[in-house]
């Protein structure tokens, strides 16, 4: 194997001699253009619907509406990256979110604000799958743990600043410059983007039949399985039920497909499978800030959502100042190890949450919520990069195309059960403890699917790989152990 001298070369065949951090810090800004869509929309929802007359449930959908193509998107836009330019697909995508914001700002009523949304999705569907094939291509193995924990650091102390700085903008001039308030930064990332960002070869090809057939069943499937959750929310049962039956039959069918062989056989994987599996019920826990907390402070502790959204501080503040050092450990460290000792910390946070009183202030919901913010960053990082790992090095961006769709999900349930127990528990502290405690069993199942994992795979170690056409079967190594 040669060392790299040529952007061209596929990042999958490059021997790094250095670790180029500007890309990074790049996708960093870039990451966190993609989760401001949901941070700056969750503030302006109350403005939206005055605006527009629109209700409480109806505004509800501005969220969803970006929500569903990025998690139905995440493993057929993976797919696409690895077969495509890392370059073209950035520059590509990230105008198209700034576009697709001015065309939100401009909507003149909710079906082309919702529509707008949807197409701000898909662009952040795309932007997210660069992800993790640009941390390949730039960064040394033994530094990837790093650059992940640089990345999940600038995310929440930017998301954090953009949500408030929003919640000012909304009320002093209205919800539609809270939709531009990015594009200045855009152009920056847009710019910066074109220089660092590595060119892989290969341009930037329609994506085929396949791709859009999977994006067609899998956003089905994930349309059927979130609006069945809903519907369990409004307690219509039936209904519930009947979407639960489309998208587990979508997604039986698309496991049909042939397009579908090289992400089952990741799955099949333990060192991935099992790690995706832990990412979709920890994902869970932000059924406590979602949903449980809120409701607590409101109705058992009589605060007001200021009080909720101060305390959501320390978790933001633990998980921003505990990302560098899980990355660093994630270098030195097994994966799944560290993720789990990030898991008790989470689990003894939310059983912690137990016993608040009704007299509990906004300190003694505070650390609670820092110990499960540290135990997140913990968690988080390692998990990632060892997916990475264990990915086949053609099929990276695959491979954080599963995470993603598994994550989002489980982002995405989390408040729907919480809610659901909260409401057998007939709501109030019984409701909250039921739902804390609900949610903690999840977290207890992920720690048991990581812990299973096993150690993940080194690349050159003679494991083996995927087949990029279609067919999961390994490849012998060859006898250099490649």
């Amino acid at each position: 194997m040669t060392h790299a001298t040529c952007d061209t070369t596929p990042p999958a065949e490059t021997a790094l001699t250095k670790t180029r951090w500007t890309p990074v810090a790049v996708m960093a800004l870039a990451m966190l253009m993609v989760t401001l869509e949901l941070s700056l929309s969750s503030v302006t929802l109350p403005a939206i619907g005055a605006d527009l007359d629109v209700g409480t449930s109806a505004t509800q959908w501005v969220l969803l509406a970006y929500a569903l193509p990025t998690a139905a998107l995440a493993i057929p836009a993976g797919r696409w990256t690895d077969r495509v330019d890392l370059r073209a697909v950035f520059l590509f995508s990230v105008p198209a979110i700034g576009l697709t914001s001015i065309l939100a700002a401009a909507a003149p009523n909710l079906p082309v604000l919702l529509a707008a949304r949807v197409l701000q999705g898909v662009a952040g569907a795309l932007a997210v799958a660069v992800y993790l094939p640009v941390v390949a291509a730039v960064v040394r193995p033994e530094q990837r743990g790093r650059a992940m924990g640089y990345i999940a650091t600038i995310m929440p102390i930017g998301s954090m600043g953009g949500s408030s700085l929003g919640g000012f903008v909304a009320d002093a001039y209205g919800w539609r410059p809270v939709m531009l308030m990015k594009i200045p930064v855009l152009i920056v990332v847009i710019w910066l983007g074109a220089r660092y960002i590595p060119s892989t070869g290969g341009g930037l090809t329609r994506p085929d039949r396949s791709l859009v057939g999977d994006g067609l069943v899998l956003g089905g499937s994930v349309t059927a399985l979130l609006v069945a959750f809903d519907r369990i929310e409004a307690q219509q049962p039936i209904v519930a039920a009947l979407f639960g039956f489309s998208a587990a039959a979508l997604a039986l069918w698309w496991t049909r497909l042939r397009s579908a062989r090289p992400v089952i056989g990741l799955l099949r994987r333990r060192a991935i499978g099992l790690p995706v599996l832990s990412l979709l019920l920890t994902g869970t826990f932000v059924g406590l800030s979602y949903f449980l907390l809120p409701f607590y402070v409101a109705d058992v502790l009589h605060g007001s959502a200021a009080m909720t959204g101060l305390a959501m501080v320390f978790f933001i503040g633990a998980v921003a100042l505990c990302s560098p050092l899980s990355g660093q450990l994630a270098d030195r460290l097994p994966g799944r190890f560290l993720g789990a000792a990030g898991l008790l910390l989470v689990i003894g946070g939310l059983l912690s949450m137990l016993t608040l009183g009704p007299g509990a202030g906004l300190l003694d919901i505070g650390w609670r919520l820092a110990l499960i913010g540290v135990g997140q960053a913990l968690f988080g990082t390692p998990v990632n990069a060892s997916i990475l790992a264990a990915a086949p090095p053609d099929l990276v961006g695959t491979s954080g195309g599963v995470g993603n769709t598994f994550r989002t999900l489980g982002f995405t349930i989390g408040p729907a059960i919480a809610a659901l127990a909260y409401g057998l528990a007939g709501g109030g502290a019984p409701g909250f403890r039921t739902g804390i405690a609900t949610l903690a069993l999840l977290q207890a199942a992920g720690l048991v699917a990581l812990l299973g994992s096993g150690g993940a795979p080194q690349r050159g170690a003679g494991n083996g790989a995927l087949s990029r056409d279609g067919a999961a079967e390994w490849r012998r190594p060859t006898p250099a152990g490649r």
